[in-house]
């Protein structure tokens, strides 16, 4: 059975998790439950840049545990952009983010949009190179933390 460093928190490949669209009208409360825990807690994003008022009208992405717990999500604004895509931290490396991603980018596809961007940490750069995604800005500081824009151009 295949494990990961995660397998100390009980956790293998074998765990199942579902991923669903959602509105922040009906599960703030998840979204935000990940967001604090990874953004705000984990890497010290202030709470000022974290809530910046584009939720409301976003497209989310959700993922929950099989017990229910809410362990990773992103939001798609409507001009193709993919933002605050985090994944807890014991779910990392088990298929949760590329799941996300993926889901973002058949989300765009679906809408006709020919050109995803996002915003990556410097440290997932070769995360989202795998998704077809290639760096177009030269690194910068947000939130005090290295990232460069990305894009995936589908024609």
């Amino acid at each position: 059975m295949p494990v990961t460093a995660n397998a100390r928190k009980g956790l293998t490949l074998q765990d199942s998790f579902n991923l669903q669209k959602v509105t922040w009208q009906t599960h703030a409360q998840q979204l935000t439950t990940v967001r604090e825990a990874v953004f705000i807690a984990e890497q010290n994003v202030p709470v000022a840049l974290e809530w910046d008022g584009l939720d409301e009208t976003a497209q989310h992405l959700l993922t929950l545990s099989a017990a229910g717990e809410p362990i990773g999500c992103a939001r798609l604004l409507g001009d193709g952009s993919v933002g605050r895509m985090a994944v807890m931290q014991p779910w990392r490396g088990l298929g949760v983010g590329s799941a996300l991603l993926n889901a973002a980018i058949t989300y765009y596809q679906q809408l006709g949009v020919h050109v995803i961007t996002l915003s990556a940490q410097v440290h997932a750069i070769g995360f989202y190179e795998k998704f077809g995604f290639t760096a177009c800005s030269e690194a910068y500081l947000d939130a005090g933390i290295l990232h460069r824009d990305m894009q995936r151009i589908d024609i």
